[in-house]
């Protein structure tokens, strides 16, 4: 449960690419209506066992053909009973076979204002952002749940690009705001100076210095994880504990969580 009192603003947060709902297969349209139900069942579960304040989440669909048109992010908060959601949709396709997805929020506390971005308008793949608002006590959190591309080290340098203009454009105007943090599937691991987390943290520094969470963990694949790709990163004056990976089987991605202070 988050606190608040003279001291600090505590609360936790998972982040979770939950593949479509489809649990560990290769491809949730090979699923009956009744298994892709079963597989966000467990994901409920876990968020359930956990209980963080707020839940991202990537790769989760409104209405697509191959889960059977489930409204995913519906199902788990009406499993879970969190009472705020909000879904950002950077993937769409009309059609015979349409798709609707994205990343989405899910929050015991009031999300104030959410805004979405893809990256481009790719009918299938296409990835992106969410910055969303929430208002933990008397204390409103700013956090980007981004999920980048998993083919192309030059497309997750480009992606990365509208993120860092955001993060600048917040220090310079609002010199006041607790900078953002940032969560969500990278699709890099933190070690490779080349790749996106790397010089996300470099290019970064030269308003925010961001550290990534957790470290020298992995999170994918979710049976022998190999590779850590997801990550959540923070800057002064937010502060880091229990960062962890959890071991599930609900997804091809292991959830990450952390408990987070926020110094008044």
């Amino acid at each position: 449960m988050p606190s608040q009192n003279g001291n600090a603003t505590k609360f936790s947060l998972m982040t979770f690419n939950i593949a479509h709902g489809r649990g560990l297969s290769l491809y949730q349209g090979f699923h009956s209506t009744g298994g892709i139900r079963k597989n966000l069942d467990k994901i409920a579960r876990i968020i359930a066992l956990h209980s963080p304040d707020i839940v991202a989440f990537q790769e989760i669909d409104q209405s697509s053909h191959w889960n059977k048109h489930i409204d995913l992010l519906k199902h788990i908060q009406d499993d879970t009973g969190y009472h705020y959601s909000e879904h950002g949709i950077h993937n769409t396709r009309h059609g015979r076979k349409p798709l609707s997805y994205g990343n989405a929020f899910l929050s015991k506390h009031p999300i104030l204002h959410c805004e979405s971005t893809p990256f481009g308008d790719k009918q299938v793949g296409e990835k992106g952002f969410m910055e969303a608002r929430i208002q933990i006590g008397e204390t409103p959190i700013d956090i980007i749940n981004l999920h980048l591309d998993f083919q192309s080290k030059r497309t997750r340098m480009a992606q990365i690009e509208p993120i860092l203009e955001r993060i600048k454009s917040l220090t310079i105007t609002e010199s006041d705001r607790v900078p953002p943090i940032i969560c969500g599937d990278f699709n890099a691991g933190s070690k490779a100076f080349s790749d996106a987390v790397r010089q996300f943290l470099v290019r970064s520094a030269h308003h925010v210095q961001y550290t990534y969470y957790p470290q020298n963990e992995r999170t994918f694949p979710a049976h022998f994880p190999s590779r850590g790709l997801d990550f959540v990163l923070i800057a002064k004056p937010y502060l880091a504990s229990h960062a962890r990976v959890i071991k599930c089987f609900a997804s091809d991605h292991l959830p990450v969580f952390i408990d987070l202070h926020l110094p008044s």
